[in-house]
């Protein structure tokens, strides 16, 4: 009973009734690892509920677009981005060997016209595993090529390709704990990637800031988003170790989030963790902690 009246609640408030976000930083929410078990459309009236102006979510050939569009624009949020090229590992459609490259171009075609149905101006974009018979240099280059090509696609929809750089230290991946560990994932350096999102000449390719994967690769978060925040169109946060909420870890997030407010950016900051106690409870508090940060 409760559950359907949160439901009819969400449905029938309009936007004016949630909280904003704290002035200066927009919050969503990567709403499988926090709602696991619930439908997609459950999720975004969960993060609606929590005061939250955005969501994102991965797999959106599972999902309804008329559906998941229509309840967004009713309850007053945004669909920040979704995941292009599928995966980590996207086998066939990777960025890093030139013999995948019809397949990668066909994917983000099909991923640009998924995310014009879905209201979004983004796609999550990943390199892929290394190839063992490319070098460091050829498959660099591959990716360039690849998002040059991809440019030709997304740039004319107005559509933003955010390009992931990903740890390949940890010993799991906390989001799929039973999964390969993207050992292999052959972006996992900051400073490569926005060199390549700079030889791509294009506005429409920018880079993915995971802060969990970053600090585990290289520390120096607010020093690197300071000196990249123009090629830095999203965040994604989780603390380390664990990739649970701010506050579980080692990240002094207040401190990063203020670092970021200062740069003037106008994306998104992505909750991407595993709640270690109730979910709704850590949004709140990450909302609190963005509010001390941006006074």
């Amino acid at each position: 009973m409760m559950d359907l009246m949160l439901r009819r609640s969400l449905l029938l408030a309009p936007l004016a009734a949630f909280p904003a976000s704290a002035a200066g930083l927009r919050l969503s929410v990567r709403v499988e690892p926090l709602f696991p078990g619930l439908t997609l459309a459950r999720q975004i009236q969960q993060v609606a509920a929590a005061g939250y102006q955005g969501f994102e979510f991965g797999d959106w050939r599972a999902a309804d677009a008329k559906q998941i569009t229509a309840l967004k624009n009713k309850i007053g949020i945004e669909c920040v981005n979704i995941v292009g090229n599928r995966s980590v590992n996207p086998k066939g459609m990777g960025l890093c060997d030139p013999a995948e490259r019809g397949g990668f171009l066909a994917e983000i075609r099909a991923s640009c016209e998924a995310a014009r149905r879905f209201e979004t101006t983004r796609i999550v974009v990943l390199s892929g595993f290394k190839v063992p018979h490319l070098s460091r240099q050829q498959q660099h280059e591959s990716i360039v090529e690849g998002l040059k090509r991809a440019h030709d696609i997304a740039a004319p929809l107005g559509i933003t390709m955010i390009v992931e750089p990903i740890n390949t230290l940890a010993k799991i991946e906390p989001l799929n704990p039973k999964g390969n560990n993207h050992a292999d994932y052959y972006l996992d350096r900051t400073a490569e990637a926005f060199a390549i999102a700079g030889k791509t000449g294009s506005p429409f390719v920018k880079i993915l800031f995971d802060i969990y994967h970053v600090q585990i690769m290289e520390g120096n978060l607010i020093e690197t988003i300071r000196a990249n925040i123009a090629s830095i169109d999203h965040f994604h946060i989780g603390d380390v170790p664990g990739r649970h909420e701010p506050g579980t870890g080692e990240i002094h997030f207040e401190n990063v989030f203020r670092a970021i407010h200062a740069t003037g950016f106008q994306g998104y900051l992505g909750m991407e963790y595993i709640p270690t106690k109730n979910a709704m409870k850590t949004l709140a508090d990450v909302r609190a902690l963005a509010a001390r940060a941006t006074r």
